[in-house]
């Protein structure tokens, strides 16, 4: 994998447990503040925001399992994976809750899928 493949990957990865933070511990303080809700909003929607956090959770150990496990193709795959779940999610976030994530999430996971095609 290039340097500049591993680098996106990785900043993909940061973005991803950035999320999940914000959609669960932090949710009810520095989340809300980020995305905008009212302290009601923020109650009303915080076990369904938990469930959020838990699917970028669960795309940011994809990630992970393509820096820690050894052998390189199987390393390799977690993270063509990883990056293909949050390119296609966060398409789907742009059409259906806000549209700059399509560039928070999709663009570096598209670019990191074209690094990786170019290694």
């Amino acid at each position: 994998m290039l340097i500049a493949a591993k680098v996106i990957a990785a900043l993909v990865l940061f973005i991803h447990v950035y999320i999940f933070l914000l959609e669960t511990v932090l949710f009810k303080g520095r989340g809300r503040k980020v995305f905008g809700l009212s302290k009601e909003q923020a109650d009303t929607m915080a076990p369904a925001m938990s469930n959020q956090g838990a699917y970028n959770g669960f795309l940011a150990v994809a990630l992970a399992c393509g820096f820690l496990i050894p052998n390189a193709a199987t390393a390799q795959a977690f993270t063509v994976y990883g990056l293909s779940c949050v390119a296609v999610a966060g398409v789907w976030g742009a059409a259906t809750v806000q549209i700059r994530i399509l560039f928070i999430q999709t663009v570096p996971a598209v670019l990191g899928l074209a690094a990786l095609y170019l290694a």
